[in-house]
């Protein structure tokens, strides 16, 4: 067992339930009520998301590798999994907003979906690569 890192992903997990709670009601919710232009609250509300699931994915990481301890330090493939996770949820999280949005053309418009795609199609590449050249050694 990591206490320190067990410690660490309990805080995070307050911290997430804070940003979906207070977050939420504080900044969320009025900005989505205000007066500005529409693809500004939509991008708003895909980088609250973003943060969102980078929270979640953060703090169930950490509270892992607390309860594991040293079976899952250095892990490479731990890190790349993750990367991978994060832009894969920003992906589809984006993908979503601007499928419901009333923007016209907002797939086009709201395009960072392509960049998250790539990023993590490559980031999964590099874990089966990685993965593959574990297995060569075991």
């Amino acid at each position: 067992m990591n206490t320190y890192a067990l410690i660490a992903g309990i805080i995070a997990l307050f911290a997430t339930l804070g940003h979906l709670t207070i977050g939420n009601q504080s900044y969320y919710k009025p900005l989505n009520k205000s007066d500005i232009d529409i693809t500004v609250k939509t991008i708003f509300k895909a980088l609250f998301h973003y943060i969102t699931g980078f929270q979640v994915l953060s703090s169930f990481i950490l509270i892992m590798i607390g309860i594991r301890g040293n079976g899952c330090n250095f892990e490479p493939l731990l890190v790349l999994g993750f990367i991978a996770a994060n832009y894969i949820f920003w992906m589809i999280t984006q993908l979503i907003i601007a499928a419901k949005s009333p923007i016209k053309g907002a797939i086009t418009k709201l395009f960072q979906w392509i960049f998250w795609l790539l990023i993590s199609v490559f980031t999964i590449l590099a874990f089966i690569h990685s993965w593959n050249y574990i297995n060569e050694w075991v």
